[in-house]
């Protein structure tokens, strides 16, 4: 159903995969927009080893993608150093695919916020946590990405580095 990644030697293992998605800030998702052109936005995440789950406003263009058409493929770059002189770059990778749902379940919303909260404010206290997402409760949206496949990728560069150090 999914593509055979064409260079199968700079494949991450499904370990070094999820490493990536844990370390990621943020990441790209793309939809399928208005007037069947793409829609890719800048967005923050959380992965908990199963499920992506973002959050959101409750109207908007995202949203209204979600409801046409529930595929979706989000990309989050762990590295990308240019290197002129070789005309490369030294970069690695994670693209997923899956589907999104609006998460509405109150329990289910809450958790998911708890995830992103903690990644976002490791520092904070569960009390100033609880009182944050409190307040903000009514305005925001929950997503959930059930992931159907998963591939990270790296330059031949960094493949290279790693086979010299093993």
């Amino acid at each position: 159903m999914f593509r055979e990644m064409r260079r199968e030697k700079q494949a991450l293992s499904l370990q070094e995969t999820a490493a990536v998605l844990h370390r990621g800030m943020s990441g790209v998702l793309a939809l399928s927009g208005d007037n069947d052109y793409p829609y890719a936005v800048p967005i923050s995440y959380v992965y908990d080893g199963e499920k992506i789950y973002f959050h959101c406003a409750k109207s908007g263009h995202k949203l209204d993608a979600i409801q046409r058409n529930a595929k979706a493929s989000f990309c989050v770059i762990d590295q990308d150093k240019i290197v002129p002189e070789n005309y490369t770059t030294c970069f690695r990778s994670v693209i997923v695919f899956g589907r999104i749902q609006v998460v509405e379940e109150e329990e289910r919303k809450r958790a998911a916020i708890e995830k992103l909260a903690v990644k976002y404010a490791p520092e904070d206290t569960a009390i100033r946590r609880e009182s944050e997402i409190n307040r903000a409760w009514q305005s925001f949206c929950i997503l959930e990405m059930m992931i159907d496949c998963m591939t990270g990728k790296e330059g031949i560069e960094l493949v290279k580095e790693r086979d010299k150090t093993t």
